[in-house]
């Protein structure tokens, strides 16, 4: 099973890190919302900025159904935050149900409330 990286509206070199001012993670509420919402079959509108929002449509079929296969999220761990160009990237170590653990990413945070990012690598 993989589930293939949601990212949209972020160049390859907004991702390149910067520290990080805040070591806290500020969005757990927002990625659940949105892997929750996915793994349901639907991509979080409200949370998510028009290129993120097409990304995350295209795969919604196959995102969903791998997502289900994973179980339900018995945990959220924040790693790091990076500032970028884009914005703050959070890193978040998600522990499903089935047994397995996935690094996600989640991040450009615009001032309408709307993520340019969210994706895992696996």
């Amino acid at each position: 099973m993989r589930i293939r990286m949601m990212l949209a509206g972020v160049a390859a070199a907004g991702l390149m890190a910067f520290p990080a001012m805040a070591q806290d993670g500020q969005y757990e509420a927002e990625l659940r919302q949105m892997l929750g919402d996915a793994a349901g079959g639907t991509c979080t509108e409200a949370l998510m900025a028009p290129a993120l929002l097409d990304a995350c449509n295209g795969q919604i079929a196959g995102t969903s159904a791998a997502l289900q296969a994973l179980g339900a999220i018995e945990s959220m761990t924040f790693v790091s935050a990076e500032d970028t160009p884009g914005g703050r990237i959070e890193t978040w170590s998600v522990a499903y149900a089935g047994g397995r653990t996935l690094n996600w990413i989640i991040g450009g945070l615009q001032p309408d409330g709307k993520f340019t990012s969210v994706g895992t690598a696996g």
